[in-house]
Order: C-alpha cells, then sequence, then structure tokens
C-alpha cells in the first residue's frame, strides 16, 4: 500500500539553540523552525545581555570610554580601541607621533591574526576537527603572549590611548615577535593543511552559508565575509592612513560567498598580516628613537610630583585629572577595518569632558541580521560553521 509524502509529512518543529550554546560568543539566542533536518526559518534574538554601551559612554570621560570600546570584541580590542580613539584625535585635531601610529598597525594587526585563529578554531571544533583547532589555538596563544607582553595584560589590554599608545616596546620584544612569526606561520600551514588540504572539510564547507555580494551591500556585511562574496573593499586600502600606505600587502578576494570561501579568506588575510607585522618591525627599526604618544598638554595629565602653582594652574591640573581632556565642540565620524569587518564611531562633543552622543557601529549587529536569510533551506547542521566564520560577536549585538 503506497503513502504519499504528505501523509508521512508531520508539523514542523522550533528549536531552541542558546542563549548559552558552546559555540555561540555572548548571549545570543537562535531559533530554528525545522522540517526534518531543514531549516524553513531561523530567527536570530540578540539583546539578552544589552549593556546600555553608548549611553554609558555618554556618562563618562573621553579615556574613560576605551576600556569599554575594548569590550565590544576583545579579540581584537586594539583595532576597535584604534577606531575610537583617532576618532577623537580628529576632534581635537591631534597629531600622532609616527612611531606611535606604526605601533598601533603593529598590535592591531598582531590582533587581528589572533581573532582569525580563533575563528577557524571555533569552525574546526563545531565540526569535530580536534586537530586543526589545536595547532591554530597554538598559534593564537604565541601572538598573545606578544600581545602581553607589549601592553603588559593578557585581555584588555589598554594599550591604544588616545594620542598614540601605552609604552613603547621593551627592549628584547622585537626580536622575540620575529623570532614568533616562524611558528605562528607553521602553525597556519599546519592548520590549513588539516583543513583546506582535506577534500572531505572542502567538500562540507562549499556551498554552505552562501552570502552573495548584492546581499552584503543589502544587510550591510562588511569586512572577510564581504570580501569573500567578492566585494574588494577594505578600510586599510581604501581609508588615507599614512602608515597602510607605506605597506606592501594584498586584499583577499573570494568569489562565491560560501563557507569555503570565508575560510580561505580568513588564511590568506593571516598571511598578508604576518606581512604587515614584519614591515612594521623593519619600519620601527629604521626610525630614530622618539615619542609614542602625544605629549600635547590637552590630553596629558601632569607629571607626577609637579605641584601647581597658584590658584588657576591647581584648578586646571585637577580638571585634568578629574574630568579628563576636554574635546572641542564639533560632530566625527571614523571607521576602520577590524578583524570581523568595519567597526565606525560617531562622536558628538560640546566642549566639554564628556561626550554629548556616542554611536558605534558594530560590525556583528549587521552580519546576524544576515544570518537567517543565509540559513533558509540549509540542513541544521550548517548553522554552528556558518557563525563561527561570519565573526558574529556577542558583545558586539548587545551593546
Amino acid at each position: 500500500m503506497s503513502t504519499s509524502r504528505s501523509e508521512l509529512h508531520t508539523a514542523n518543529r522550533v528549536l531552541e539553540l542558546g542563549a548559552g550554546h558552546p559555540s555561540a560568543h555572548g548571549s545570543m539566542r537562535l531559533l530554528a523552525e525545522l522540517d526534518g533536518e531543514q531549516i524553513v526559518s531561523l530567527q536570530a534574538e540578540i539583546g539578552l545581555g544589552h549593556r546600555g554601551f553608548e549611553k554609558a559612554c555618554e556618562q563618562r570621560s573621553w579615556y574613560q570610554i576605551v576600556p569599554w570600546v575594548e569590550r565590544l570584541n576583545p579579540d581584537a580590542a586594539p583595532l576597535v580601541a584604534a577606531g575610537y580613539c583617532q576618532a577623537v584625535e580628529a576632534l581635537l585635531a591631534l597629531d600622532v607621533p609616527a612611531r606611535g601610529r606604526w605601533m598601533r598597525v603593529l598590535a592591531g594587526e598582531l590582533a587581528r591574526i589572533g581573532s582569525h585563529f580563533g575563528r577557524m578554531a571555533s569552525m574546526s571544533r563545531v565540526l569535530q576537527a580536534t586537530t586543526p583547532a589545536q595547532y591554530a589555538l597554538q598559534a593564537r596563544e604565541r601572538v598573545r603572549d606578544l600581545l602581553e607582553a607589549l601592553s603588559g595584560a593578557r585581555s584588555g589590554y589598554g594599550y591604544v590611548r588616545i594620542g598614540g599608545v601605552a609604552r613603547a616596546t621593551p627592549a628584547d620584544w622585537s626580536d622575540r615577535c620575529r623570532d614568533a612569526l616562524g611558528p605562528v606561520e607553521r602553525g597556519l600551514r599546519e592548520t590549513d593543511a588539516l583543513i583546506g588540504g582535506n577534500r572531505l572539510f572542502v567538500k562540507r564547507l562549499a556551498g554552505t552559508g552562501v552570502l552573495s555580494r548584492e546581499a552584503c551591500l543589502a544587510f550591510g556585511v562588511t569586512g572577510p565575509s564581504a570580501r569573500a562574496a567578492g566585494w574588494a573593499r577594505d578600510l586599510r586600502r581604501q581609508d588615507a592612513d599614512p602608515v597602510y600606505g607605506e605597506l606592501d600587502f594584498e586584499v583577499a578576494i573570494g568569489r562565491t560567498g560560501d563557507n569555503l570561501d570565508r575560510y580561505l579568506v580568513l588564511v590568506e588575510e593571516v598571511r598578508q598580516s604576518l606581512r604587515i607585522v614584519e614591515q612594521c618591525l623593519d619600519g620601527l627599526a629604521q626610525m630614530t628613537p622618539g615619542a609614542v604618544a602625544s605629549d600635547d598638554s590637552r590630553i596629558v595629565w601632569p607629571a607626577r610630583g609637579v605641584r601647581a602653582e597658584g590658584d588657576a594652574a591647581l584648578s586646571a591640573q585637577t580638571r585634568a585629572v578629574t574630568d579628563g581632556p576636554l574635546v572641542p565642540a564639533g560632530e566625527v565620524s571614523h571607521a576602520v577595518e577590524s578583524a570581523n569587518g568595519e567597526v565606525g564611531f560617531h562622536l558628538v562633543a560640546d566642549g566639554s569632558g564628556r561626550p554629548v552622543r556616542v554611536r558605534c557601529r558594530a560590525p556583528s549587529f549587521f552580519h546576524v541580521q544576515a544570518l537567517g536569510p543565509m540559513m533558509r533551506g540549509a540542513p541544521l547542521a550548517d548553522v554552528m560553521p556558518t557563525l563561527e566564520l561570519l565573526g558574529i560577536v556577542g558583545h558586539e549585538c548587545d551593546r
């Protein structure tokens, strides 16, 4: 007796992933409507860990905002902090010393390498590929060791500051960094040999999580995910940053915008970032010793042990410490190429020590909007590798 498929079909079921799923970075819940194993619709719920980032920043001094900014994407903290600090510097019309600008790029590219390795490791784990994940994590730890030696912190680096960077490089740090580049590059080769060189994983990633160039434009998707779809947009090349303009590197571009292209773009971007780090070390070695931060009196605290003479000078010194820099009235927008996309800040100042408005354009907030349309019609097993390769960070969504 024959039975039609419609007679066997049962009602769709809804599967809830999160809000504490081990593959999700931060609080985010996914509601997947399933027809068997096929996704009919996918809804991403964010805001479960909303911290009121923008309003909280408006109640703090310009300096106090920097640690809050770094927590948006802890893996790429120097890049995100650079975007905010450059926006404040534009309001101040402040010149950053050349060595400070180069050190920002160096720290930012190391953070980009570590962030990309973290995404590769997370993607490998959800595909049950523990060996390449271990190689990627070992390489990431080498990079984090360098950032810790440079900044003095394992996370929440606090290295990028308004006017430059916190400190010059330790005496042996450059040699230590050069020595680490080889093992990091070897870790990339070992990871890629087990994923990109394995036909099973290539077949597993190819054709999944497809996001076209037109869809990237529609949803505002930027960064490696947009470049994987063939959109040759990289603010490091398009922005008028004087440091990146002197560096020789290539922009990695994909073709189809699937998960395989995203993975390949991440691998190539690590290679290019390693090139940039090496060029930064060479450039810094050729510079004469100098300051790594501006000595502008508007942003520099009084030296320890220096006592102000007179009531007016004492009042100014006290305000400089308690209120921070007084930023001239104005409005500015600035964006940088972070590890997972373009992060931008729109700042409004009224001449006081606190901003009137802080608006953050975080890439993950836009990427998560594209997740549902990308997954429609795909098997449930494709959700987690796609989530990892998109680089969605919960803290950026819950601002």
